[in-house]
């Protein structure tokens, strides 16, 4: 189909990189929506971003362990005993992807498994940049058409753990909006769950006219498919798998 077409080969210094406000808005399950119409911000490329570091349990444990020393003053001048950072990294692999609802009715889904990277100015309307397997600063980012808002229903953004991976307890991670216009928003997936493979994180909808960002932070133990049953989308999935790097 045409929102299939090729793998994205241009740069995202193309696209709108939205606002460069300084001032953020944090969706938190007291404040879990934004209205994207009201600040004048559902036109234009919205940038989604994910980005994510490791946890470091001997920066982390500090703060702990400083009891322990001052009862024990002699383990000061002990050498740490500190993992290989970079083997953690290289082993990190959450992906970002978005479930889709096309006001025809047609779905589907933009995601690095598979290969199913969208299509910016076709149905719909919404591309993924890349796949970032090392949690680089730059992450991975999404980028949704609002010029064509009228054509979209709903839209769910969901991070998900690639492979054999550590789960989301040993990972920071973070989705950023940032509109066209006005402040960007932001996600924190800080909610425990080591077993979880899957996170819904907001969802984009389109609400009479109007652009409704809410926070979802759901974090469920399956994949996509079971994403899908939790909201409904009605897709028939099957095992996929990425294109080596």
């Amino acid at each position: 189909m045409a929102f299939w077409d090729g793998l994205w080969r241009g740069r995202a210094a193309q696209f709108d990189s939205g606002s460069a406000s300084t001032n953020s808005i944090q969706l938190t399950k007291r404040r879990p929506q934004v209205s994207l119409s009201k600040q004048s911000a559902a036109t234009g490329n919205l940038r989604v971003n994910l980005s994510w570091r490791m946890r470091t349990s001997d920066i982390e444990g500090r703060s702990r362990q400083s009891g322990r020393l001052l009862r024990n003053p002699s383990k000061l001048f002990r050498p740490e005993v500190v993992q290989a950072h970079t083997q953690g990294v290289v082993n990190v692999d959450l992906d970002l992807g978005c479930l889709y609802e096309m006001t025809d009715g047609s779905k589907g889904v933009v995601q690095p498994l598979g290969s199913f990277f969208g299509s910016l100015n076709e149905p719909p309307y919404v591309r993924l940049s890349g796949d970032d397997r090392f949690g680089a600063p730059s992450g991975e980012t999404l980028f949704v058409n609002l010029d064509h808002r009228d054509s979209i229903r709903r839209l769910l953004f969901f991070v998900y753990i690639y492979d054999r991976t550590p789960a989301f307890d040993r990972t920071h991670a973070k989705v950023t909006l940032y509109p066209s216009n006005g402040p960007r928003v932001e996600i924190e997936l800080d909610e425990r769950a080591p077993q979880a493979r899957s996170c819904a994180v907001f969802m984009v909808e389109n609400v009479k006219g109007e652009l409704i960002v809410r926070r979802e932070v759901k974090f469920v133990y399956g994949f996509q498919a079971e994403l899908d049953r939790l909201y409904g989308w009605g897709l028939q999935w099957g095992r996929g798998y990425k294109t080596k790097a």
